[in-house]
């Protein structure tokens, strides 16, 4: 498996894990404290998590076929861009599993 792969889906993972957690206090402000401009944060956070966690399946999804993991374990890392502060934490722990599988093509040293 290549690195960019692993590279994607950790990119995403945190962007995903960012938005959904901005989403978060972006609700709390709206519906509990009432906040002018909340509703406006909330929106736009809203969509752009939205059209991003599709991207963050598409990588996930990606990396999980690669490193050939079970549905289970598939289905976690894939739910993980709805929970907040999820994100983060299996991120870490999928690149520390994923980065033994990885290749980095280093270049081969020429034969004198």
């Amino acid at each position: 498996m290549k690195k960019s792969v692993l590279t994607r889906y950790r990119v995403m993972a945190y962007v995903t894990g960012v938005l959904l957690v901005l989403l978060t206090l972006g609700v709390i402000a709206k519906y509990l404290l009432d906040m002018d401009g909340a509703a406006d944060f909330t929106k736009i956070v809203g969509i752009a998590h939205g059209w991003l966690y599709v991207l963050y399946l598409v990588c996930a999804f990606d990396l999980g076929s690669k490193a050939k993991w079970p549905v289970g374990k598939q289905l976690w890392v894939l739910i993980a861009g709805t929970i907040p502060t999820a994100a983060f934490f299996v991120e870490r722990k999928v690149s520390r599993e994923v980065e033994a599988l990885v290749t980095d093509p280093a270049p081969v040293a020429a034969q004198a």
